[in-house]
């Protein structure tokens, strides 16, 4: 796995619209942040475009996004919104120049199109805080984005569960937001998870949804073989008037028990408050004890 070049003061950082339309003044916190740390804000194109909920066609966010993977000095892309569109690019996309010049990718929910895609090249993404929002984040969140720009050694310990397994794995962590993974099912973005550490989240689904996603990937032989599965945030979660009877986290816990790989709750990504930035695509090391769990990377 190819992991991108550490950021060094000066670099520039491009901030895009690669799904829902959003406007330059939404994005001063993330300028300052930037700034703060003595890189370069570039707002590209896609930034105050609008196409009903879309920044701009498929066409304009997808030139956007092709002039920053094509600029050399641009060291890393930061997608500033989610919602719903990065899928609708990714086949207008060309990642020929990306491949030789590997570059930081940043953001999560609906990037993780770009993660799963790109995690078939080979090269390592980061699913972090997008550039909205942080004024809702931990100082953590933002701080464990800077450690892993810069190239600084970032460990989670985090709280146990009653739902974990207990056990230790290594292996590359994949995954990110599961709609998007369900959604992503048979096209060439899918990820192959055999050998690997998945890592799920979600936000605003019905729980039958969940239970639905979860069967798909596991009929689609993607959770037998995995080497270990980390679940960050569950977060505002729906039912029907007769209720499913499960919370999100017990439908995933059910669906993986006839397994004997390490499950570790409690995760601190996703649409929480805590939100650390993850190296998809890099080695870990999971441990999951009684006490606590633990990811240490190993490269």
């Amino acid at each position: 796995m190819i992991i991108p070049n550490k950021l060094q003061e000066s670099d520039k950082v491009a901030i895009v619209a690669t799904a829902r339309k959003v406007i330059q003044d939404e994005l001063q916190p993330a300028i300052k942040l930037l700034e703060s740390w003595n890189l370069i804000p570039v707002i590209g194109s896609s930034i105050g475009l609008e196409e009903n909920q879309f920044a701009g066609s498929d066409e304009e966010r997808a030139k956007d996004f092709q002039q920053q993977l094509d600029n050399p000095k641009i060291k890393a892309i930061w997608c500033a919104k989610g919602g719903y569109g990065t899928v609708r690019i990714l086949d207008k996309l060309d990642f020929s120049a990306f491949m030789k010049n590997p570059k930081w990718i940043i953001g999560y929910s609906d990037v993780t199109a770009l993660h799963s895609h790109i995690h078939n090249f080979k090269i390592a993404t980061l699913h972090a805080q997008i550039s909205l929002g942080l004024d809702a984040k931990s100082e953590s969140t933002l701080e464990s984005l800077r450690k892993v720009l810069f190239g600084e050694k970032v460990q989670y310990n985090f709280k146990t569960s009653k739902l974990n397994r207990f056990g230790k794995a290594e292996g590359e962590i994949i995954g990110g937001n599961l709609s998007v993974l369900y959604s992503l099912c048979g096209s060439n973005s899918a990820i192959k998870t055999a050998g690997k550490i998945l890592f799920l989240e979600d936000l605003d689904e019905y729980l039958y949804h969940i239970d639905r996603m979860m069967q798909n990937l596991k009929r689609n032989g993607m959770l037998k073989n995995l080497a270990g599965l980390i679940v960050g945030g569950m977060s505002d979660m729906n039912d029907n008037e007769i209720p499913f009877g499960k919370t999100a986290k017990e439908i995933i816990a059910e669906t993986v028990a006839e397994y004997s790989f390490p499950v570790a709750f409690n995760f601190p990504a996703g649409h929480i408050e805590d939100n650390q930035a993850i190296i998809l695509g890099n080695e870990i090391e999971l441990i999951v004890s009684k006490e606590k769990s633990t990811v240490n990377y190993l490269e």
